[in-house]
């Protein structure tokens, strides 16, 4: 096992070093100077240009790499051109709060998805398997942008019972328990927004792979032998059907953060994929660089844990691999 961790481990290594040369290779060569509108037009062309030679603007593109993952490794990832302070003091203020969002979602889709997708299979062709796969085929057939306005309507001018957008209720000073219930009343839409394209995938792989679990032969020879039906379900089905589950759940942890860009745009939501979109309209490109390693060490470190729970759960993965 061990073995099988430090191989998986290095391969992520490698992977974060080859997708920050693309990220970097990527940004730095848009055209265009990005500290432009950073700059008085008062300043001299001579002072901007011994300006831009002293922070390296000039340098060769392997030695800005260089410089740049030297600092990235100590996580400096420079200073934002926008916010004119270091680009870790922006983001991780804003990161803490799509955590919060993406948690949430996260939980309540799996929960939801997980139980409604082995009921829907254990229950094949019923009406509750019918009904749930058409609502699947809906949630991931309306844009979330579009959903997101429907809601706003109905609770927010409708029956005006929660917040349009934002974090906190921008007139009130909550503190304590007060200021826990107003971040919870703002969550609300975009929890359910988030929560519902994400519910409708791991339903349709969860109801899919029972599936196939229930019909194979050892399911009907427990049966056979006398093991309830829900024993057999959870016991045997289930268990089977757990690295299918489990490949789909890690991948959902990073389609959370994109998806959190729509979602934090309409709800106003003080998060990283806001921040993200403030830093392309702006061009921040140290900002957009820090967001966009950040969201890929996300990715890998998913497949990575992925890797691991499979050999946790089937240990003849890791046999096979080694």
């Amino acid at each position: 096992m061990k073995k099988y961790i430090i191989k998986r481990l290095c391969m992520s290594i490698v992977m974060i070093f080859g997708v920050s040369i693309i990220i970097f290779v990527l940004i730095q060569s848009q055209p265009g100077n990005p500290y432009s509108t950073m700059l008085s037009p008062n300043i001299s062309k001579e002072a901007i240009e011994n300006m831009l030679h002293k922070i390296g603007y000039y340098d060769p593109l392997w030695l800005k790499y260089v410089k740049w993952f030297k600092m990235s490794i100590a996580w400096d990832f420079g200073y934002s051109i926008k916010y004119k302070i270091p680009v870790l003091d922006v983001i991780v203020p804003r990161l803490f709060n799509t955590f919060i969002l993406s948690l949430t979602s996260f939980i309540i889709s799996a929960i939801v998805a997980i139980l409604s997708g082995v009921y829907a299979a254990s229950n094949k062709n019923s009406f509750f398997d019918k009904a749930s796969g058409f609502l699947a085929f809906v949630f991931l057939s309306i844009p979330t942008f579009f959903f997101g306005l429907i809601l706003v309507k109905w609770f927010s001018f409708d029956i005006n019972i929660l917040p349009t957008s934002g974090m906190v209720t921008i007139d009130k000073d909550y503190s304590g328990f007060y200021y826990i219930i107003d971040v919870a009343k703002h969550m609300i839409m975009p929890t359910i927004v988030l929560s519902l394209t994400q519910i409708a995938t791991l339903f349709k792989y969860t109801r899919s792979s029972m599936i196939d679990s229930l019909e194979k032969q050892y399911i009907i020879t427990a049966r056979a032998k006398g093991l309830n039906r829900r024993k057999t379900i959870w016991k045997h089905g289930f268990k089977n059907s757990m690295i299918s589950i489990i490949t789909i759940l890690c991948m959902q942890m990073p389609s959370l953060f994109s998806g959190a860009l729509i979602t934090e745009t309409i709800f106003i939501w003080p998060g990283i994929g806001r921040l993200n979109y403030d830093a392309v309209v702006s061009r921040d490109y140290p900002l957009i660089m820090a967001i966009a390693m950040i969201t890929a060490i996300i990715i890998i470190f998913s497949n990575f844990l992925a890797d691991i729970l499979y050999a946790v759960i089937d240990p003849r993965i890791r046999l096979n691999k080694n």
